[in-house]
């Protein structure tokens, strides 16, 4: 855990890409997350949802939400849902429309302003 610790210091933002499990996370990365919380603090977070239905997992998106602000890596945003996960890639992982890489890279531009954003006021202080 130490080193998973370390990982997570050293970074500036995260993308966190989940499958709805249950309308909600699935348990294995809720509990990997609630290990740490000061590793996560003014960083933000970028979140890609999947599910196998029309709804892309945005289920757990909201709830991640939530969870996120409450560990101290608030989420952009923009969150990037992906239905019918099952036709949204082909067999080599390559996306079967070219509007997905689009709101893909909206999306990443998105999370790398916040995170350059924040790694400058964090460099200025944080409030605690």
């Amino acid at each position: 855990m130490q080193m998973a610790s370390d990982e997570l210091k050293s970074s500036d933002g995260f993308v966190l890409i989940m499958g709805e499990y249950n309308h909600s996370f699935q348990p294995g990365l809720k509990n990997f997350l609630d290990h740490f919380q000061k590793e996560y603090f003014f960083k933000p977070s970028g979140i890609v949802s999947y599910s196998r239905g029309s709804f892309g997992g945005v289920r757990v998106a909201v709830h991640a939400r939530a969870a996120l602000a409450e560990l101290g890596m608030s989420s952009i945003p923009t969150i990037q849902p992906i239905p019918k996960i099952d036709s949204a890639l082909d067999k080599d992982g390559n996306p079967s429309e070219s509007k997905m890489v689009e709101r893909f890279d909206r999306f990443l531009k998105e999370l790398f302003w916040y995170a350059e954003a924040l790694k400058a006021a964090r460099e200025n202080g944080t409030p605690y």
